[in-house]
């Protein structure tokens, strides 16, 4: 009697692990089944799919290629008798008197009146704030860019005060405006050789631009046929 009821007691262990290695096996293989990678033909792809990642591309590359570009900014250039002269970022739609205010406002000496402080600015926009008693026209064309800045102030120089009759141009009355117009003479040194005329007088003899910071041997060389005192 023993001996039968420990055969049975040993029996159903057996068999419960028996249909649990069962269970457990079927259950292994179907979810090795189901979580395999599914492959689909390229000819089964939605055209829509595909569309929206090369769309999201495009515009990725529009925001990157330009700063300003998507943004709602645009980059001006601001020159003459402002504290700090350079470019500056305004927001798009933004008024001239912004952009001087954003280059640190006019100095003691400018004259913004012959400005139109409420005009609309463009990106690449050059401002040159005038200084009272400088020759010339004070405002440069809508939307005049720095890289076209120099010819178009050539044009306007030519007919101011500070050129003599055989083009030469005075330093002793030329403005911000016209130095600029020489050759390797942007307006940030066209502003230092005003500067260096109201701290020391008027320029007695051309070579000295010398002692005007920026300008060198090689560039007074080049200036010295062009300008006269």
């Amino acid at each position: 009697m023993s001996t039968r009821l420990r055969g049975r007691t040993g029996l159903r262990p057996a068999i419960l692990i028996g249909v649990l290695a069962a269970v457990l096996g079927c259950w292994f293989w179907w979810h090795v089944a189901t979580g395999a990678p599914q492959v689909v033909p390229l000819s089964e792809v939605s055209p829509a799919v595909v569309d929206k990642p090369t769309a999201a591309a495009g515009d990725a590359t529009a925001s990157g290629g330009d700063p300003a570009a998507g943004t709602g900014t645009i980059i001006v250039h601001v020159a003459g008798a402002v504290a700090r002269p350079g470019v500056v970022r305004l927001p798009q739609g933004s008024r001239l008197h912004e952009a001087i205010a954003a280059a640190g406002g006019g100095t003691a000496a400018a004259d913004p009146d012959r400005l139109n402080l409420a005009s609309v600015l463009e990106d690449g926009q050059k401002v040159l704030v005038p200084e009272r008693g400088d020759p010339g026209p004070a405002e440069p064309a809508p939307g005049e860019s720095s890289g076209s800045t120099e010819g178009g102030a050539g044009g306007s120089g030519a007919g101011g005060s500070g050129s003599a009759a055989g083009g030469k141009i005075d330093l002793n009355t030329a403005g911000v405006e016209e130095l600029g117009t020489l050759p390797r003479v942007g307006p940030v040194l066209a502003q230092r050789i005003v500067d260096w005329r109201k701290q020391h007088g008027r320029f007695k003899t051309v070579e000295e631009l010398d002692a005007v910071d920026g300008v060198g041997p090689k560039l007074l060389e080049a200036l010295r046929p062009l300008v006269r005192v």
